[in-house]
Formats: structure tokens, C-alpha cells, sequence
């Protein structure tokens, strides 16, 4: 099998998919290809998305909102995966995928929602957590042997993983 081009998708495209994009770049050691994009791209990230990715270790060079329109181009690479991470763009009439990719939801919180009305510690927790949530997830994602599977079992595992707290 060839390298996994893996696109993450939320609404807005400021924290979730940015934070599970930049985490499997860095977990995956370049094994695959990570991407993410929104349907209604804020236009910019998260802070405190860069900060807890930056606290980590976790390089945010490249990082920045973007569509989802831009993968779904006869241009753009062809996804293997495409996992939504929030409940509001797995609701949407996503863009049609070249390729036919595998698709999977692992709805998380939104870590923006969560630290709203908190203290700076408060929501840096906020995000942390969502962080650890998603690095638990893209761990299992990893440890699939995903050359021996067929395309309904990488899906049924994928969706599982996405039910994991």
C-alpha cells in the first residue's frame, strides 16, 4: 500500500482538524500524509490550538484554515481516509471525494466552546484535552495493519476508534 493521504475535516478548520493534522504529521513520522479543511474555514487558527500543539512538541509550521472545497479538486491529492471531527460537518453534504476515500466520524468537543467564559488555565485544558483525545485516537489509527485490511474493515475500525473517549 502505498503512503495514506488523510484529510480531517471540521466546520471551521481553527482547532480540531488543525490539531489531529499536525498530530498525525508528527505521529506518523512521515508514513502518511496528513491534511485538513472546513466547510466554512474561519480563516485562521485557533491560538491556543498552536500553543498546545507547540507546548507538545508538535511542529505547527504550514498550519492554516482552509476549505474542503480545495481536496476536491481533479488537482488535489487523493484521500485514502477522510475523518470529520466535528458533529456540525459530519451533518453537511460533504464535496464529492476523488478517489472514493474510506469515511469515519470521531466527533470531539469543540476545545474553542469549551474554554469559553474560563480563566487562561481553564482553557488551555480545554484544548489539552482535546489534544489528548485525538492523540489516543490517531494512536489506535496507527497500530491498524492497515496493508492487510479491506476497505470495510479499515472503516469498521476507523469508526470504532472514532467512538473512543
Amino acid at each position: 500500500m502505498s503512503i495514506l493521504n488523510v484529510l480531517f475535516l471540521c466546520t471551521h478548520n481553527s482547532a480540531r482538524s488543525i490539531m489531529a493534522e499536525a498530530l498525525l504529521r508528527h505521529m506518523a513520522e512521515g508514513r502518511v500524509n496528513a491534511f485538513s479543511a472546513g466547510s466554512h474555514p474561519r480563516g485562521e487558527v485557533h491560538p491556543l490550538a498552536l500553543e498546545v500543539l507547540e507546548k507538545r512538541g508538535i511542529s505547527t509550521a504550514g498550519l492554516h484554515s482552509k476549505a474542503w472545497d480545495d481536496f476536491a479538486t481533479p488537482q488535489a491529492p487523493r484521500m485514502s481516509v477522510v475523518i470529520t471531527v466535528c458533529d456540525g460537518a459530519a451533518g453537511e453534504m460533504c464535496p464529492i471525494w476523488p478517489g472514493a476515500p474510506i469515511k469515519s466520524h470521531w466527533g470531539v468537543e469543540e476545545p474553542g466552546r469549551l474554554a469559553e467564559g474560563r480563566t487562561d488555565e481553564m482553557a488551555r485544558q480545554a484544548f489539552g484535552s482535546v489534544l489528548e483525545k485525538l492523540e489516543r485516537r490517531i494512536q489506535c489509527f496507527l497500530e491498524l495493519s492497515l496493508e492487510e485490511m479491506e476497505d470495510a474493515s479499515i472503516k469498521q475500525a476507523l469508526d470504532l476508534i472514532g467512538q473512543m473517549n
